[in-house]
Formats: structure tokens, C-alpha cells, sequence
């Protein structure tokens, strides 16, 4: 500490001063019985009270903090041991030097770089809002279900524009073409769920993908279409081209994204193009060669309703992962529902009734701290929802309480239309 308002001689010459009249200004007194010297003691206050003074602890004494919890230093040894060993200390050679892994690891290049889109707690939102849309433009749009199943489901890729990234599990605003008849505005954005990871189907970051069913109504004599009752954005899309251009907005969308801890189980219940986000979440989890993908320790299980056969998602896609995962970690089961019959009362098989006859194990799953996904049409929801007070009756607990205590927990997440 230095006296603030003087100059270096002026204040040797003041120091020098107050020595002559108050020999017990200040003093150094080591303690004779340690090897260290203990904290000096200023014995005038005079200068300290003026808001300045003189450095009170003698160089090399080691008394301005403790060695052993401020001294360290690149993890080498403490403080004082290096100024007791003088000349004479050493650094501590490092612990572990390796030119190379060892011939027994297996070392990857793993994709990473939009890894930061959701780190942090953050998340890619709103790039482009539905009032001032940009173009995506179509790369391909494939067939998803056999001819044989009704309705048609079709894949859809786009090229979005520089900088619009999302995650998995958020969503895509699409404003079709056109106004509207009935009141000669643009039409309304229609939102889908994104059925893609954020490096897309390309890998290049730049694209996505959409699983969008054809919405058109049908006449009581079963055949007639009323193209005046077709869903607008639907159709369009479904019909689509390569080269074709599309309005696009967002993303959105912070309900489904796959759980922050790694460890977790993730169940997925879906009917229908309700697949969409969960053919993200196991993409990421056990296709992508991403850091998810390798630290991903929980397992997953998807279950999907779908009327025939021709009309299952992705089939071979989740059958390849099936392969390739590890015993146990992707269990899949499907609820085919014109062809499946269920244990309980033999009618049908939909995905309540998987829920049901695997009942134990799924809240075995949720206490553990599973995620729990539901995607597809919202009359998915009721006949689930009094399956699971069944269900949560026979293991002894209320719904109610147990559903609150999902919700509190975010293990539970729903997004149906």
C-alpha cells in the first residue's frame, strides 16, 4: 500500500520523520518458535487512518492468504513448498503423457457442429416470424405407406435458408399458397411437427423433413372426394415439387425436446404422422455419429398405432436401428390396429391397450425418471389417459397425484392436433 496524495520522496522523508519521533511506529516480529514469520502487527494507526500506508507483511512471508487453499498452481504442488525449495525445486512431471490413444479405443470424428443450438439451456426460436415468412425450397417428397393403406402420408424435404436451424422435437410453421375464399386473406400457417434431427436428412445442417397425411374428406359412399373440404396446406404440400418453393416460419416449439440428462429412458407414444419428432429423437439417439448419439446411456421405447400393415412409418429405418442398437436399448412395439388383436378384451390393438398390457413396466420407467412423449391426433389422449388411471390404480397410486408429479418433474410432454 502506497500513501495516496504523496510523491515516492516525500514520503520517505515523511517515514523517516515519524520514525525519529515514534520509534514504535511499526515493527516486524517473526515468531522465533515456527519457521515462519508470523503476521507483523502496525502498532501506529496514524497512516492506516489516512487511508493509505505501507506494505505491514515482509517479502516471501507467505501470510497474505493460505498456500494450501489459494496457492496452487497449475496443479503442480502449493505455493510455499515452491518458495521453501528455492533453487533447488522441481516440477512434478505430468501424470499421464500420451502421444496417441491406446490400441484397444476406437476414435471417431463425430459431427458436432450445430451442437451449440440447444446448449445452455438455449434454444433456436422465431428465425423467421408467419407475418414475413422466407422460402424454403422442396429437394424431394417420397410415398411413405403402401397402396393398400388408407389415405397417403407423404415425406417431404426442404432446403431452408442460411441460418434457420432448429432442434429436435420443435416445429415448422407452412403458409400455403394463396388466400383464402372465405375472406380473401392469406391463409393461416399451418403447423408441423419436424421430422428430422437439426443435421437434417442430408447431414449438412441445411435441410428438413416433414411427415404431412393428405387431409381429405370422403363422401358416406366411401369413394367420392369433396375437394372443397381438403386441407389446404396438407394437399399443397403433398403435392409439391422439386425445385418447388415453400413459405416457412419459425421454429417453435419447447414441449418436446429430448430430456437434458442423457441417462434418462425416453418413451414414445405415437399414432399415426405423430411419428414425426420421435423419428428425430431416434435419429439423433442411434443413427447421427454426434456426442448424443455416444453419450445417450438410458433406453428407449416407441410405440406406434397405425390401421394396417402398408401404413407403418419408417419401418426400416427403426428396424435398422433395432440392429444396430445394443440388447435392450430400442424396443419398439407396434399397434396395428385392423390387424393386431389386444389381451384384455380381444377387440382391436391400439396404443392404449399396449400401454395397458405393459403397464408395470412403464410406471417402473417413470419412477426411474423416464420422459414420457405423446404426438398424434387428439382423440389419441382420452382412452390413453383412463388406460393410465387404470394402470396407476393396480400399482397402487392416484393418477392424479402421479400425473402432477410428472408434470412438476417435465417428464411429461404432449403435442396433439
Amino acid at each position: 500500500m502506497i500513501l495516496k496524495s504523496l510523491s515516492a520522496a516525500t514520503l520517505v522523508a515523511f517515514l523517516s520523520q515519524q520514525q525519529q519521533q515514534h520509534t514504535d511506529v511499526y515493527a516486524f516480529v517473526p515468531h522465533q518458535k515456527s519457521s515462519h514469520p508470523s503476521r507483523t502487527r502496525l502498532l501506529n494507526n496514524r497512516i492506516k487512518q489516512a487511508g493509505a500506508g505501507i506494505p505491514t507483511v515482509a517479502p516471501g512471508d507467505c501470510l497474505l492468504f493460505d498456500p494450501d487453499t489459494n496457492g496452487k498452481l497449475q496443479g503442480t504442488h502449493d505455493l510455499q513448498s515452491r518458495i521453501l525449495g528455492g533453487a533447488s525445486y522441481k516440477l512434478a512431471p505430468p501424470k499421464v503423457t500420451l502421444g496417441a490413444p491406446p490400441s484397444d479405443v476406437k476414435v471417431e470424428d463425430a459431427q458436432h457442429f450445430l451442437e451449440h443450438l440447444d446448449a445452455n439451456g438455449n434454444l433456436p426460436l422465431n428465425f423467421a416470424k408467419p407475418q414475413a415468412p422466407v422460402k424454403a425450397t422442396v429437394l424431394g417428397r417420397a410415398k411413405l405407406i403402401s397402396d393398400d393403406a388408407p389415405g397417403d402420408i407423404e415425406h417431404v424435404i426442404l432446403k431452408l435458408p442460411e441460418g434457420f436451424h432448429y432442434v429436435e422435437g420443435q416445429s415448422l410453421s407452412v403458409i400455403p399458397p394463396g388466400v383464402d375464399p372465405k375472406n380473401g386473406r392469406k391463409h393461416k400457417p399451418r403447423l408441423y411437427s419436424i421430422a428430422s434431427t437439426r443435421y437434417g436428412d442430408l447431414l449438412d445442417g441445411n435441410t428438413i423433413s416433414l411427415c404431412v397425411r393428405r387431409a381429405e374428406f370422403i363422401e358416406p359412399d366411401g369413394i367420392t372426394k369433396d375437394p372443397a373440404k381438403q386441407g389446404v396446406c396438407s394437399n399443397f404440400l403433398c403435392d409439391v415439387k422439386a425445385g418447388d418453393e415453400v413459405d416457412v416460419a419459425g421454429p417453435v416449439g419447447k414441449t418436446m425436446l429430448l430430456p437434458d440428462d442423457p441417462e434418462k429412458d425416453v418413451i414414445m407414444i405415437a399414432t399415426g404422422t405423430g411419428i414425426a419428432p420421435f423419428r428425430g429423437f431416434l435419429h439423433r439417439l442411434f443413427m447421427e455419429n454426434t456426442l448424443a448419439k455416444h453419450m445417450f446411456g438410458g433406453n428407449a421405447w416407441l410405440v406406434l398405432g397405425v390401421p394396417v400393415s402398408g401404413g407403418l412409418l419408417y419401418d426400416e429405418e427403426f428396424a435398422c436401428m433395432q440392429r444396430n442398437a445394443a440388447p435392450g436399448k430400442l424396443k419398439i412395439d407396434y399397434a396395428i390396429s385392423r390387424e393386431m388383436t389386444n389381451s384384455i378384451d380381444g377387440g382391436k390393438l391400439y396404443v392404449q391397450h399396449v400401454i395397458a398390457q405393459n403397464g408395470k413396466e412403464l410406471f417402473d420407467r417413470l419412477d426411474a425418471g423416464a420422459h414420457v412423449y405423446f404426438c398424434g391426433l387428439k382423440g389419441m389422449m382420452p382412452p390413453i389417459l383412463d388406460t393410465l388411471e387404470e394402470v396407476a390404480k393396480s400399482q397402487g397410486c392416484v393418477w392424479s397425484e402421479k400425473l402432477s408429479e410428472l408434470k412438476k418433474n417435465n417428464q411429461w410432454h404432449v403435442e396433439v392436433y
